[in-house]
């Protein structure tokens, strides 16, 4: 039997490994990890780099539209515009993670299971460098949800909730961890702004000042396990009924050595 290949219009072309643009690109990450570019440089006209690199103006422009993406570099148009090398950003981990919420890869559940288990690595970190500034400045976010709430400003309160993630992972001075972290908490924003505001309990409070309280005596493991237990009852809570697109919502998952037995658990807002 003949292979479908020996068909006249089975046509294909030879693969390409890499695509030109692609090596251009790379080439210029490189520039930029080795630190010959550094943030705020401003690279060469279009023109010019296509020149040194022996490629056409649209090679050039796909590579620096690539690094555009990757949030590498920032392209501003006007007569003081160009290509200019950006500092550290998280933005394209969020856009990422972004996208996959979109395109209903991420279920409640993966998103619980992710924020207990980076939330754990957050605080352990934090717990050997945080500040008690930094913790100062914990506090002031729980005291302005508090306020947000007994205003009835649901939308406030949750900014200020979803804040208080990005605050303690910043104070791990770990960019990976970062970036992580608000990847995740860009995707609970999606979920939380799909459900909208709820009449359940807020027991969000007393769990974040316990918390702050261990953060403040540095003692990792009680942090870890109150995180653990706060994010397990608001997926139980709530975020249990937040649906990705093309999904259904399924059963929470167990938090890793949870310290208290599942009795009966509070209803939660969704916001935290």
């Amino acid at each position: 039997m003949p292979s479908p290949l020996d068909r006249d219009d089975f046509d294909v072309v030879p693969i390409n490994p890499q695509r030109i643009f692609q090596e251009v690109a790379n080439q210029l990450r490189r520039l930029i990890s080795e630190g010959k570019l550094r943030p705020g440089d401003k690279l060469p006209p279009e023109r010019e780099l296509a020149k040194r690199f022996g490629v056409s103006r649209n090679t050039m422009r796909e590579a620096l539209r690539a690094l555009e993406l990757s949030g590498l570099i920032e392209l501003r148009l006007g007569a003081t515009g160009g290509a200019f090398v950006l500092p550290g950003s998280s933005n394209a981990v969020v856009a990422g993670m972004r996208d996959l919420y979109f395109l209903g890869a991420i279920t409640p559940q993966h998103l619980t299971e992710a924020r207990i288990a980076v939330s754990a690595a957050v605080i352990r970190v934090a717990c050997e460098r945080i500040t008690d500034e930094e913790i100062d400045a914990l506090e002031a976010n729980v005291a302005a949800a508090a306020r947000a709430k007994q205003a009835g400003d649901f939308e406030e309160r949750t900014r200020h909730h979803q804040a208080f993630h990005v605050m303690l992972a910043r104070t791990t001075h770990n960019p990976v961890l970062i970036a992580t972290t608000e990847g995740i908490m860009e995707i609970t924003r999606q979920f939380v702004k799909a459900i909208g505001p709820t009449d359940q309990q807020d027991y969000t409070h007393p769990s974040r000042k316990r918390l702050l309280k261990h953060l403040r005596a540095r003692n990792a493991e009680k942090a870890v396990a109150e995180m653990s237990s706060a994010l397990t009852k608001l997926h139980r809570g709530y975020m249990v009924n937040a649906v990705a697109p093309g999904t259904t919502a399924p059963a929470p998952p167990r938090p890793p050595r949870d310290p208290k037995p599942a009795k009966a658990r509070p209803r939660a807002p969704g916001a935290a």
